[in-house]
């Protein structure tokens, strides 16, 4: 009995002694991965548990739990590979990278939902727990995903994310601290989504004082200019600018609109030659000429109004040709206003008039002008109403007022000279006389 007791005795003892080394032999080793310094004694390392296999909520796949974070691959499904680091040692107040790699099948996204981490409340309140802090992700600390590039030949993808983690002990001084595991959603190319569980990590925390002998705290920084950026002010030179430079463009185009010299007011458009010669012929009735006695001036007047209407409508000089002339133009280029023969007359379009009218005008002007004959007042109104005649009866066919003028026989040809009386023979008496 006394043997027994001096065994269970001893046994006691080992199993204090035990409980008192190991948790200094961990310290040791984790300062001498410090460099050999002397670690302070602290909290053991929590051993992770092994995962505990349990069946997913959706009848799929075998999933685990690992440290609180479950597990969940869908029926069918591959789970995906994960693999982490996370740094031994870290700085209190300081960031700690867990930098991730995940392995899974071609079509599938690690964290659909992109890095929003501001709807993450419950793990950062889980982390928060732990004396982890999730960084503001618009710093310096901000996580990362990407993807490697396919490989033709490999049949999975590996994406990788680092997520900075704050490293906050509760208290000061040298500690243990331990990362729990985090979930990782990986969406299949379905829309189902597995989810897969990093490992626990320990990390020795460091104050950033503990190597400073009588460490005390440090004065402020001088103060430094600040430097404050006037949006409104900086949108209101930016749109003032604008409308100055607006306004500049459109007082130049305004000006140049107001300075550019006027395009000349175009001629009116040339009278037509009828309407010329109608007037000239108009002017020759009312101006009294018969009245005055002045007969060759009026034939020479509407001989002049008619032949230059004729050169300016069928183009050619009427004033400086000569009769001849004249109907040999009218014969080449007043076809269908001329008509040559009398056998063509009931052919011939309308209006029209017979070359040979306005031969007999022509002679009867030549008459006046070069044999010095004097023309009686019927001669003469019969010369104008000639005149007009052959005006009206050569002007164009879609002219206002061109309609066919009613058929007016030629004129008489002037009656020769009457031949001056014979002198009577000298009387009986007269004989006597003498």
């Amino acid at each position: 009995m006394k043997l027994v007791a001096s065994v269970g005795a001893r046994v006691a003892l080992a199993c204090i002694a035990l409980a008192v080394l190991v948790p200094r032999l961990a310290d040791a080793q984790l300062t001498a991965a410090d460099g050999g310094k002397l670690a302070a004694p602290g909290p053991a390392p929590v051993k992770p548990t092994p995962p505990s296999t349990v069946v997913g909520a959706d009848g799929g796949a075998p999933s685990g739990d690992i440290g609180g974070c479950v597990e969940t691959v869908p029926k069918g499904g591959q789970k995906p590979v994960v693999s982490e680091t996370f740094p031994p040692r870290g700085t209190s107040g300081w960031a700690a990278t867990l930098a991730i790699t995940v392995r899974h099948g071609k079509g599938e996204r690690v964290l659909p939902a992109g890095l929003d981490l501001s709807a993450a409340i419950e793990a950062k309140k889980y982390l928060k727990t732990a004396g982890f802090v999730i960084p503001d992700q618009d710093g310096g600390a901000a996580a990362h995903l990407w993807t490697e590039p396919e490989v033709k030949d490999r049949g999975y993808s590996v994406t990788h994310l680092d997520l900075p983690l704050v490293v906050l002990p509760e208290k000061p001084g040298r500690n243990t601290m331990e990362l729990p595991p985090l979930p990782v959603a990986v969406q299949r190319a379905n829309g189902e989504v597995a989810t897969v569980c990093t490992h626990p990590h320990v990390i020795g925390v460091e104050d950033p004082i503990a190597n400073a002998p009588q460490a005390e705290p440090k004065k402020n920084p001088p103060p430094r200019p600040q430097r404050e950026e006037w949006t409104a002010l900086k949108k209101a030179l930016l749109w003032g600018s604008l409308g100055l430079l607006a306004g500049a463009l459109i007082a130049w185009f305004a000006y140049r609109q107001l300075t550019k010299p006027k395009p000349p007011v175009p001629p009116p458009p040339p009278r037509p030659p009828w309407e010329i010669a109608l007037e000239r012929l108009d002017e020759v009735r009312h101006a009294g000429l018969l009245d005055a006695g002045r007969h060759a001036e009026y034939f020479d007047r509407v001989s002049d109004a008619v032949r230059g209407y004729l050169g300016a409508r069928f183009g050619f000089d009427g004033l400086e040709s000569t009769s001849d002339e004249i109907l040999a133009a009218l014969k080449k280029q007043a076809i269908g206003f001329v008509r040559i023969d009398a056998a063509s007359e009931h052919n011939a379009p309308t209006p029209g008039i017979p070359l040979d009218e306005v031969r007999h005008f022509l002679a009867e002007c030549d008459l006046v002008k070069f044999a010095n004959l004097t023309p009686t007042p019927d001669q003469c109104a019969s010369a104008l109403v000639s005149g007009e005649h052959i005006v009206r009866s050569t002007m164009p066919y879609s002219t206002p007022g061109a309609t066919p003028p009613p058929l007016v026989p030629p004129p008489s040809p002037p009656p020769a000279p009457a031949p001056a009386p014979a002198a009577a023979p000298p009387s009986s008496d007269d004989e006597g006389s003498t």
